[in-house]
């Protein structure tokens, strides 16, 4: 496979051509957040909005999850419209989730308690209020997974794999 060089954050990469951007810095130790991504998909979701970047030449962000890479292609992760895009984001994300982080059995491997830690985000409501007011039922019918929709951030893996199924 046929490689191109980009630039991320300052620093150059050869990476697959053709490669979404969002698993090319990864594979290069660069970290962005995501929640709806999966390199199993066909096509990505962007539904999570967590994984902004600005590209140079580009007029607005996009979602690395669903731009390709290309030769000569400079990357910034961390600017200030990439820093409000993922900070809105995920504050929308929190506002659908119950934060009962010490009584769910994701803590401390929770894909939104790492996000907070790497943007240094707060993990609670600054300018949204609360959405998800009242304790929902937990669904087991199935035996792929436990849906429980008061720990639902929307990112929508349980719907890939249950269709994958």
């Amino acid at each position: 496979m046929s490689k191109v060089n980009i630039t991320i954050d300052g620093q150059q990469y050869q990476v697959p051509a053709g490669e979404k951007l969002l698993w090319a810095a990864l594979d290069c130790g660069v970290y962005i957040p995501h929640l709806c991504a999966n390199k199993d998909k066909e096509r990505p979701d962007a539904s999570c909005r967590l994984c902004f970047v600005e590209i140079e030449g580009f007029d607005a962000p996009v979602t690395s999850c669903t731009q390709e890479v290309f030769e000569g292609m400079v990357v910034s992760t961390r600017t200030p419209r990439v820093d409000r895009l993922v900070q809105t984001a995920f504050e929308l994300l929190l506002s659908n989730h119950k934060l009962r982080c010490g009584k769910c059995p994701k803590n401390r491997q929770c894909e939104l308690q790492k996000i907070a830690r790497e943007r240094k985000l707060k993990l609670k409501l600054t300018r949204l209020r609360q959405l998800l007011t009242e304790e929902k039922p937990v669904d087991d019918s199935t035996d792929l997974f436990i849906y429980d929709p008061n720990r639902c951030v929307l990112c929508g893996q349980c719907i890939w794999v249950d269709h994958k199924v």
